[in-house]
């Protein structure tokens, strides 16, 4: 498989290839007798006609009659179009596509042949939008949003055919990447980016940063170019966010591994197959530069995968990699508090099987107080799901694992499965309930589940939170912490909603109670709440609309009540397209949603399709989030 063929393949899809592992598949036999014999259901495992029901305390309970009256709005119909959809009495326009100026400077760079000249590629807005956040600066709104990956085969000239050529091409690619942090206004017909506003800047893969906690300074970042091992350069595959209790911005660096190749013959260690990395890259920048090599830079890989923070308000500041909360693909950053104000940050790696993390600071945020350390000092934890319905946070501790500190952040992944945590259905955005002391964290999908292991050699038979081999729909799990505090130990756990498909199965594969005709989805990805303590969900999955995925349309945006547990369809994309982002204008009456990857030539109907940010809104003007 030669590169141009490598761009072409999903990330899941790509750490495949890096890691093909015998697969040992008995699925002869179905999911229901896997559960039924492991017996962490007690028995109470029922199958309906179109839908399974489940009991003794495992999912969300359903009212009574599911009218879902607690939602402002009429549930949408799926779509397979190359269109947006909201509810009746809701609209939307588009507020910035790829390539668009931020800068006067960059007007007229997305030329008609839908390329960007490498030379402005830092002053237009960057390529495959996800997540993003909101700030107020005074009264101002202030948008930080990632720009995740590259598609060569768009954003190159067709004679490029999909890789980089030169190291102009190279450098287009490198920069169309990261964050992008932007002004908008309204301007009597909705938000608009507010060009050459002092905020606005791009952070992208040649953005000089710095890093913080045990591993700044440690021979495993030690590089050529930075032999104090403190200066890492670029932020990369930004996927989800967070943000900060003191209002900073947390970009979190998920498939860094794709970034890094072998200019030679390179036998992959231990740590590199962890991770994914070895021979050929996604875009060829080690045929451009050194650092991209792992046979010339083998550290270099270490300065990323990490959680990144950006001020906003600030557009000369540095970001900083928060070495204290660990190495692994960061999905997104859920930051909240402990009961004795240290801060807790919740963290899933997503690939599938492997592990949710938290971190815990030692030292206690107060509004206005010095935040110094609390990113950089405290203990990283991984979960164990039991399948009692019970949970703990094992501390990630030298004396525990028998690695160094040092190894231990940088290698996240391998001490996790020293200690014994629990393989998940690969752990997407988490998202902690405003209104009461409960996590739920997105488990996409798995279709390794039951049939081979994780990279790590880790077992991946079913288990409580995960109860479907081959599972290709996902779930939605729960957490409450003892006593409402999330700085305890130990927790208990349901699942929300278990997505699948009552058109096609009659068993576990169709789904939760709460699935129905009317609402299923595939692969819940991107999760936020609202003010009212309404959870978002946007979905990244197949999207065929034909076999397992009948009747599920494209991907989509959907509402739950988590008291009630319905769930409803409020949002649908462009064939093609995921779901990425969330956040909401300064008076909630806005939202702000990226739309990934779309088909055809949407949003602009003519030319290659763009990703974008668009905006929704209420036709009477009220609060939508």
């Amino acid at each position: 498989m030669d590169n141009s063929e490598i761009t072409e393949l999903s990330w899941d899809d790509f750490d495949e290839m890096r890691d093909p592992r015998d697969e040992n598949n008995e699925f002869d036999h179905v999911v229901e007798s896997t559960l039924r014999r492991r017996g962490f259901l007690c028995g109470t495992l029922a199958f309906g006609s179109g839908a399974a029901v489940f009991g003794s305390g495992l999912f969300t309970p359903i009212a009574a009659e599911n009218s879902q009256a607690s939602f402002e709005f009429e549930p949408i119909d799926i779509a397979t179009d190359f269109d947006v959809h909201v509810p009746k009495g809701y609209q939307w326009k588009t507020l910035v596509r790829y390539g668009d100026p931020l800068f006067e400077k960059g007007e007229g760079a997305y030329g008609e042949d839908g390329l960007v000249a490498p030379e402005m590629a830092e002053f237009v807005f960057g390529e495959n939008t996800d997540g993003m956040e909101t700030f107020d600066v005074a009264g101002k709104t202030i948008l930080t949003i990632n720009s995740e990956y590259a598609n060569p085969k768009i954003n190159l000239p067709e004679a490029s055919e999909g890789l980089a050529q030169t190291e102009s091409e190279a450098s287009l690619l490198k920069h169309i990447q990261g964050v992008t942090v932007l002004e908008v206004a309204q301007n009597g017909e909705g938000y608009q980016v507010v060009l050459d506003s002092p905020y606005n800047r791009r952070i992208h893969h040649e953005t000089p940063m710095t890093m913080s906690g045990p591993v700044a300074g440690s021979e495993l970042v030690k590089t050529a170019a930075d032999p104090m091992g403190k200066a890492p350069i670029g932020t990369m595959n930004n996927c989800g966010s967070g943000k900060t209790l003191w209002g900073t911005y947390l970009t979190c660096e998920e498939n860094f591994n794709g970034y890094f190749g072998a200019t030679t013959e390179h036998e992959p260690t231990i740590g590199e197959l962890r991770y994914g990395i070895g021979g050929e890259s996604r875009y060829g920048y080690e045929l451009f530069e050194e650092r991209f090599d792992i046979t010339k830079e083998p550290n270099e890989p270490h300065r990323h995968g990490w959680i990144t923070e950006i001020d906003p308000v600030d557009p000369n500041s540095t970001p900083i990699k928060h070495s204290s909360l660990g190495r692994f693909k960061h999905e997104n950053a859920e930051m909240t508090q402990a009961a004795d104000g240290r801060v807790v940050v919740y963290m899933g790696d997503d690939e599938r099987g492997e592990f949710i993390y938290r971190y815990v600071s030692n030292g206690i945020y107060t509004e206005g107080g010095s935040t110094e350390g609390l990113l950089s000092d405290g203990q990283l934890y991984v979960a164990k799901f039991n399948d009692d319905l019970t949970g703990e946070w094992l501390a990630l501790t030298p004396e525990s694992i028998g690695m160094s500190l040092e190894e231990i952040l940088v290698f996240a992944r391998i001490a996790g499965s020293k200690v014994g945590a629990t393989t998940m259905d690969r752990p997407e955005w988490i998202a902690a309930n405003p209104l009461k002391p409960e996590v739920y964290c997105a488990l996409t999908n798995n279709k390794n589940r039951g049939v081979k292991p994780n990279a790590g050699g880790d077992d991946t038979s079913v288990n409580g939170p995960n109860p479907r081999e081959s599972n290709h729909y996902g779930q939605i799990i729960r957490w409450t912490p003892k006593d409402e505090d999330h700085g305890a130990h130990t927790f208990t756990w349901d699942l929300y909603i278990m997505a699948g498909n009552p058109n096609v199965y009659e068993n576990e594969y169709a789904g939760s109670e709460n699935v129905t005709q009317g609402n299923m989805f595939n692969s819940p990805d991107g999760m936020a709440f609202d003010s009212k303590g309404q959870l978002w969900i946007q979905t990244d999955g197949d999207y065929k609309n034909e076999g397992d995925f009948e009747g599920m349309g494209n991907n989509q945006m959907l509402v739950g009540n988590t008291e009630t547990g319905e769930i409803a369809r409020f949002m649908t994309v462009p064939y093609g397209a995921e779901v990425t982002g969330l956040s909401w204008s300064l008076d909630k009456k806005v939202a702000f949603v990226g739309v990934q990857h779309p088909g055809g030539s949407w949003p602009d109907g003519k030319g290659k399709p763009r990703s974008s940010v668009i905006q929704i809104w209420r036709e009477d003007g009220k609060v939508i989030g």
